[in-house]
């Protein structure tokens, strides 16, 4: 089974937990009247997924929802992995805000993506990581160095997966043109891609600068989707300060729209060819 992390097993609880007192027909300020030791805020934290939960009060909860033992029992046993903590949640290197997509990364059935300046950190090479480290000129070289481990580590753990993940990712042509490292880094970078696109689940694919105005000309953006129906899918924008998670089913849709239609005007990795460019 994939890793998760505490963080989306907070998530996958507190959506449960949600519905389970919506279906009840109870409010939050009902929980609290109720006198269980669970205040309003706390219960809130709880069913946004923000805090750990005690199995005591997952039952205490599903009492009063009028749950059975099965689905109880279950819910306190999910409620043992929200203070249990993967690799990345330990990591003082990796923010707080990167930290729920890392879980969110290595529990998705399904990843696409669209980057048009970079390569994205789970298709790096080392030495492509290591330039795109040092471009923002970190004042720790040593902590560039654990970021670089780190995403190491990400991709080992994404693609060690079994059953394993399909991943697709729409590159745009500059990601590739740009000479992040130099010559022989951006060789060796796209000979990684074309290598990890002969993978059956993985898809890697350039949109030619030929192409013109195109639908993803607003940025990147990533899209993540569960096999749970209890796990809504996701997309994720990230900026260099902080990055949001966008769940509602319109968003996400739009996102997909904007995904199909770069897909139709991209090309395979493997089948793309730079004319008079060195990095070809």
């Amino acid at each position: 089974m994939p890793v998760t992390g505490q963080r989306v097993v907070r998530r996958a609880l507190g959506r449960r937990l949600t519905r389970l007192r919506t279906a009840s027909g109870m409010s939050r300020r009902d929980v609290v009247e109720a006198r269980l030791g669970i205040s309003e805020p706390t219960l809130h934290r709880i069913e946004t997924g923000k805090v750990p939960v005690t199995g005591a009060n997952v039952r205490a909860l599903c009492w009063l929802y009028g749950a059975d033992q099965s689905i109880t029992d279950a819910l306190a046993d999910l409620a043992l992995g929200t203070s249990q903590q993967e690799w990345w949640d330990a990591s003082p290197v990796i923010p707080e805000w990167f930290k729920l997509y890392v879980g969110l990364e290595a529990s998705a059935s399904r990843l696409f993506g669209y980057d048009g300046e970079v390569v994205p950190g789970e298709l790096q090479t080392p030495e492509y990581a290591r330039a795109v480290f040092g471009a923002e000129q970190p004042a720790d070289s040593d902590v560039a160095e654990r970021h670089i481990n780190l995403r190491m580590q990400r991709q080992k753990t994404l693609f060690a997966r079994t059953p394993p993940a399909r991943l697709v990712t729409v590159l745009g042509e500059g990601a590739l043109i740009r000479p992040v490292g130099g010559e022989q880094v951006m060789k060796g970078q796209i000979e990684h891609l074309r290598r990890l696109s002969r993978e059956d689940t993985v898809d890697i694919r350039v949109l030619p600068f030929s192409v013109g105005a195109h639908a993803a000309m607003a940025g990147a953006f990533r899209i993540l989707e569960f096999d749970d129906p209890d796990d809504p899918d996701v997309v994720y924008l990230e900026s260099h300060v902080g990055a949001l998670y966008l769940e509602e089913q319109a968003e996400v849709d739009e996102y997909r729209r904007i995904f199909d239609l770069i897909s139709k005007d991209s090309v395979p990795v493997g089948e793309f060819r730079w004319t008079n460019r060195e990095t070809a």
